[in-house]
């Protein structure tokens, strides 16, 4: 039997959890494992975006109904429901898990979304909690870390954190929707974030269209 090599998802606190659901359906649609780190922070923003509580010890029940969840609040837009048997949950706090060891293997790490707090500790290898302790490891054993940030306006500090990450080996991946891909639902823009942080880390998927070198034209032209 193949040994189980996950992505670790981790998810700050910044604002854009729909984000991180798109992100993890598709890998697991794709038939990758997923190791998830949620931070303390971004609990509260889960709740406060989506109205659900992200339960340590109801961990998968509540993931299903994130999963679930459209990006315009719509409570079962994907249905049926993704799989969650490859996941597997690791609390913030929890030093001792397996993604904080460099021996612990893993294929890589997401951050998504990264608020500028996770980006500095990051950055400035803190490792306060199980999500920047992984973060650090994945970039000391040179394997593929993403950071999706999600802040506007970038201070100067920030922009230096970030441009630490990127010499460290980071890719910095700024949540910005595009709309040559012709997005005509939330869903499609948030999509299109989730698809270019996969294309960072190598990871196929279908979650929006790619420019082919052809201008289209807007709908509204006539």
């Amino acid at each position: 039997m193949s040994r189980r090599r996950p992505w670790v998802v981790g998810v700050s606190g910044a604002s854009g959890t729909p984000y991180a659901a798109s992100v993890l359906r598709a890998l697991l649609s794709a038939g990758e494992a997923v190791d998830l780190v949620v931070s303390r922070a971004s609990r509260l923003t889960l709740l406060d975006e989506t109205g659900i509580s992200f339960r340590d010890a109801h961990w998968r029940q509540d993931l299903g109904r994130w999963l679930a969840r459209g990006a315009d609040g719509t409570p079962d837009a994907f249905e049926p429901r993704v799989e969650t048997a490859d996941v597997r949950h690791w609390a913030a706090g929890d030093l001792a898990a397996g993604p904080s060891s460099g021996s612990y293997e893993v294929k890589g790490m997401l951050i998504v979304p990264a608020s500028t707090a996770c980006v500095a500790g990051v950055a400035l290898g803190l490792s306060k909690d199980l999500l920047q302790r992984s973060a650090s490891v994945n970039l000391k054993e040179r394997r593929p870390l993403v950071v999706a940030v999600r802040e506007a306006p970038l201070s100067g500090q920030t922009l230096r954190h970030l441009v630490a990450l990127d010499e460290a080996g980071a890719v910095v991946v700024p949540a910005s929707p595009a709309f040559y891909a012709g997005a005509t639902h939330i869903q499609d823009l948030v999509d299109f974030v989730a698809g270019r942080v996969l294309d960072a880390a190598g990871v196929p998927h279908k979650l929006y269209r790619r420019w082919e070198g052809e201008l289209r034209g807007g709908a509204g032209d006539g």
